[in-house]
């Protein structure tokens, strides 16, 4: 009996079929433009119902990664997965002018804005307090915002400071602050000097889902990034979430 249950498929032929199509147009074994395979292959593989392979589709559609050309098939759309390269985003500009993210979107052609949230003085949760070292009772400030790519949500952040650090300055105010708050943090003698990383798979939360306009019921990957400063004093904890089909991350080693 445990085998059987151990051996049983988690998920639906549906989102089987759906999941199968996505891994290979966003690999690029399907090219923009590509055909997809057609029902009658479907079913010989995954033995679906024809409404199941019609329900796998709409998802697809759901998700831009595909569309319907009539009498022709269904074809694979140039897909939107863009690559980030977390390692270049790490200082705050020299100049106070444009997160190196958004330059980094205008050289290929997009636009990059982020628009800001809130900013509070909240309970961190145990990942921010385990970072800072604080007691379950300690709070920090939180800078929480929402990061666009060609005005498509493409990122929801949110950043914890210790509230020694940020206390009394503009990390603390509620406006956006040129250069963003890692240049505050610079100008008072704590540049960021190493990063450390943590990067997962997750299901998103309701917060997550309706700040990224999830399409379909889709991972995201949860970036939890602490920063730290001269003498590795942690200056910065955030969770950058990141819509899974979307987005990838490139490490260069």
């Amino acid at each position: 009996m445990a085998d059987e249950a151990r051996d049983k498929p988690l998920w639906s032929v549906q989102d089987q079929i759906a999941a199968y199509l996505r891994d290979r147009i966003l690999d690029g074994e399907i090219p923009p433009d590509g055909q997809l395979p057609s029902s009658r292959e479907l079913l010989a593989q995954f033995g679906a119902a024809a409404q199941t392979i019609k329900n796998a589709m709409t998802t697809l559609e759901r998700e831009g990664l595909i569309y319907t050309r009539r009498g022709a098939g269904i074809f694979a759309r140039p897909h939107r997965q863009r690559t980030m390269t977390p390692s270049e985003y790490k200082n705050p500009p020299a100049d106070g002018g444009k997160y190196q993210w958004i330059a980094a979107a205008e050289r290929k052609g997009m636009s990059g804005r982020s628009e800001l949230l809130d900013v509070e003085e909240v309970h961190p949760p145990h990942l921010v307090r385990e970072a800072f070292g604080l007691g379950s009772e300690d709070k920090a400030i939180l800078r929480r915002q929402v990061m666009y790519l060609d005005e498509e949500p493409c990122e929801l952040v949110e950043v914890y400071f210790p509230l020694e650090l940020a206390a009394g300055t503009p990390i603390a105010e509620n406006r956006r602050i040129k250069g963003g708050a890692g240049r505050v943090l610079a100008d008072a003698g704590l540049p960021p000097v190493r990063c450390v990383d943590k990067v997962a798979a997750r299901w998103p939360t309701p917060r997550q889902q309706q700040a990224l306009r999830m399409p379909t019921k889709l991972p995201v990957l949860r970036q939890f990034r602490v920063t730290y400063s001269v003498d590795d004093r942690p200056i910065q904890a955030e969770f950058m979430i990141k819509a899974g089909h979307l987005y990838e991350l490139e490490y260069e080693f």
